[in-house]
């Protein structure tokens, strides 16, 4: 996916004012969850991002241990400026929910094995994984 279709799709699922605040969601979303994918999956999802967006995702932020899908947005909602829990889970939602579509379905399957219940619901593929 292109830099600039992915960020006018994030932009309108988001509602976001501005491509610009569209970007920092999507940086540090896929930052986030870079930390919590691994291996081939991680790799196939950033080959269907756009490059910036790819090295996010394969140089990700370090997590501990995986996060439950409540404490990744909290997580998220520290990173971004102003952010609420409300805004986060927001956030997270636009971002994932485009990067799933870019993955496609087989590939968002497997992602959704990796990751604790209720990310399909941030995905915006609610039954998923």
């Amino acid at each position: 996916m292109r830099w600039q279709a992915f960020l006018e799709a994030v932009q309108e699922r988001g509602a976001y004012r501005s491509a610009r605040e569209a970007e920092r969601a999507s940086r540090v979303v896929l930052a986030l969850l870079g930390a919590h994918v691994v291996g081939e999956e991680r790799n196939e999802l950033a080959a269907k991002l756009p490059e910036t967006f790819a090295l996010i995702l394969l140089n990700p932020l370090q997590a501990a241990e995986p996060l439950s899908s409540e404490r990744f947005v909290r997580a998220a909602a520290a990173w971004i400026d102003g952010a609420t829990e409300q805004t986060a889970a927001w956030d997270t939602s636009a971002v994932l929910s485009v990067a799933g579509d870019a993955a496609g379905e087989e590939l968002l399957e497997r992602l959704l094995l990796q990751l604790p219940p209720g990310y399909d619901l941030l995905f915006g593929h609610p039954g998923g994984g």
